[in-house]
């Protein structure tokens, strides 16, 4: 039997795997509470009243944020393009919007739910 600890959407689980019958391996959690002191804290939100965050979907690195805080933008927009298992992937406005901040710069690493910018 194997100890193993695997991440899943950000949370922590300790699992053991065991052969069932020699070719067959199964997983069952050990501990399903989440570890909050072994991952990353996830950035605040900037204060922007009434601001609507975009947060990453997934972590990666921030290879561009064409927006910059006041500035206007349309729905499908690019605020951010995010690098993730070598693909870059751009985070669009979802709807027309004024960017109330920018909480990420280029070159800088995110987690999931990481806040990237503020629409008001």
């Amino acid at each position: 039997m194997k100890n193993l600890k695997i991440t899943v959407n950000g949370v922590v689980y300790d699992v053991q795997v065991e052969e069932a019958d020699g070719s067959t391996v199964s997983a069952a959690p050990v501990a399903a509470a989440p570890k909050a002191a072994a991952s990353a804290p996830v950035k605040a939100a900037p204060a922007a009243a009434g601001g609507e965050p975009v947060v990453s979907p997934m972590p990666g690195t921030i290879i561009n944020v064409p927006v910059k805080a006041g500035q206007a933008v349309k729905k499908g927009d690019v605020l951010v393009v995010l690098e993730a298992m070598k693909m870059e992937n751009e985070i669009k406005a979802a709807k027309d919007a004024t960017v109330a901040s920018v909480a990420v710069s280029k070159g800088e690493s995110v987690d999931t739910g990481t806040v990237l910018v503020t629409l008001s």
